[in-house]
């Protein structure tokens, strides 16, 4: 026999398609033709018919022949409790070197089967995967192309299987606790934050308490997914129904406070229109009715609230100084104020519009301009002084009134054209009747009569004046 090289010779035999039984070679007598029966079963050691399921899977590489064989035709048999069954041909060398590569084979699915059943005993790994790989080779065991103990590879896969089984059923067990325990503490979350949602009005402590919750709720783990989103769904209506709520609440307040910057702001300004008033009495009133208003307008924001009351008082703070002054020194200065006035009624009730309505006026404007710089008098002498000087005005209007009426233009006109229009209407009616329209004629004439009423009216007007 050739020299050749192992490696390939293996690669290639693993490459082959398992073929079927070759034939007798020609000039090779057959078992049958010599007289002799086919290889028995090797037989196992004792003890280890029955390998037992936790024990490690016998090495086949070391002892190939112990689990196999290989005929003269190339044709690779592994030995079974029932009997040798074919797993594959090698025409690749010797089938020493046939039988070895096979069982190195099988020493690879050992080593497989072994680190599933290491990963699945130590709890280290991911028992669910071990077990669909577990799966998988043993369902590829059949027609596995290996020679070994197939028996006891079988009984580990079957013991790999059974403690991937215990172990997802302690997983769920343990899952089904942990999910049990996480719904729990998310139904007691859920219970408080729905209580906020529903009727909290304390906005920051228990706004506060709904960020603590969430970030609790992120914690909880373990709650299956259905579940969970029920639940989330709940937590978020009910967030969002405490941020609904007390965004209206602030809503409403900024606006209030808005409302109230804008009425103290209002109220300012006419509390510094009014700081510099003389009208003392008015003034005050004004002032009180004022700082009711400002009571009223509830608060603003502080800044603004601070800065708006700053200005009112300050105004406030003039006026009444200001008044407090002035009437230390008004008593005085309004008996000599009402001395003067008396002199200037004297001459202004000597003014007669009869004797020249012009030279009244411009007399009446110089006395108004000296009145109103002489200043108050005592309350009193007020009225009486006013009326004396209001009589003197409203005899000087009533002069100017009316001689306004009687030279009027726009009276004369409109009497003209009230006149034109009764001529007019008066002219259609006499058309209408000669063209024996009746009906058209008596219309014109009710026009003509109401326009000849006005016309009498404004008449009259013109000559009261």
């Amino acid at each position: 026999m050739t020299e050749h090289d192992p490696t390939e010779n293996e690669t290639q035999a693993a490459a082959l398609p398992k073929p079927p039984k070759p034939g007798p070679k020609p000039g090779i007598p057959t078992p049958a033709a010599l007289g002799r029966k086919p290889h028995p079963p090797v037989a196992k050691p004792a003890g280890e018919e029955h390998a037992e399921p936790d024990s490690p899977v016998p090495t086949a590489s070391t002892q190939p022949s112990r689990w196999g064989r290989v005929d003269a035709e190339g044709v690779v048999y592994v030995f079974g409790s029932e009997g040798e069954h074919e797993v594959g041909s090698w025409q690749a060398g010797s089938p020493e070197e046939g039988l070895a590569h096979f069982a190195r084979r099988f020493d690879d699915l050992r080593t497989e089967v072994e680190l599933l059943h290491a990963r699945v005993s130590s709890g280290s790994g991911d028992t669910k995967q071990a077990a669909t790989s577990a799966r998988h080779l043993l369902d590829s065991l059949a027609e596995a192309a290996v020679v070994g103990d197939i028996a006891a590879l079988r009984a580990r896969i079957d013991a790999v299987l059974a403690h991937a089984e215990v172990e997802q059923q302690e997983a769920k067990r343990h899952r089904e606790v942990a999910r049990t325990e996480a719904i729990a503490r998310k139904e007691e979350l859920l219970t408080e934050a729905e209580r906020i949602g529903a009727d909290s009005t304390q906005w920051k402590a228990d706004g506060d308490r709904l960020r603590a919750i969430l970030d609790e709720w992120k914690t909880v783990k373990g709650v299956d997914r259905k579940t969970d989103d029920a639940l989330w769904k709940r937590f978020a209506k009910a967030r969002e129904s405490f941020n609904r709520r007390r965004g209206a609440h602030f809503a409403e307040l900024d606006k209030q406070r808005g409302s109230a910057k804008q009425r103290k702001a209002e109220l300012v300004e006419e509390a510094e229109a009014l700081a510099d008033s003389t009208d003392w009495g008015a003034t005050a009133a004004k002032f009180r009715e004022l700082m009711s208003e400002w009571k009223a307008a509830g608060a603003a924001h502080k800044n603004a609230e601070d800065a708006l009351w700053k200005r009112f008082r300050a105004a406030q703070d003039t006026f009444f100084g200001a008044r407090s002054q002035a009437f230390s020194e008004r008593d005085a200065e309004f008996a000599e104020n009402a001395k003067h006035k008396d002199e200037l009624l004297t001459e202004a009730e000597s003014i007669d519009p009869q004797h020249g309505l012009d030279a009244a006026k411009a007399a009446l404007r110089k006395l108004q301009e000296r009145w109103d710089s002489i200043g108050k008098v005592p309350r009193d002498r007020m009225r009486e002084l006013e009326n004396r000087f209001k009589a003197v005005e409203e005899r000087v209007r009533s002069a100017e009134q009316a001689s306004w009426r009687r030279t009027d233009p726009e009276a004369q006109a409109r009497a003209e054209q009230f006149a034109e229009r009764v001529a007019q209407f008066e002219e259609q009616a006499r058309k209408a009747r000669a063209a024996g329209d009746e009906r058209r004629a008596r219309k014109a004439e009710e026009q003509a009569a109401q326009w000849r009423e006005w016309l009498t009216t404004a008449q009259n007007a013109v000559a009261d004046r």
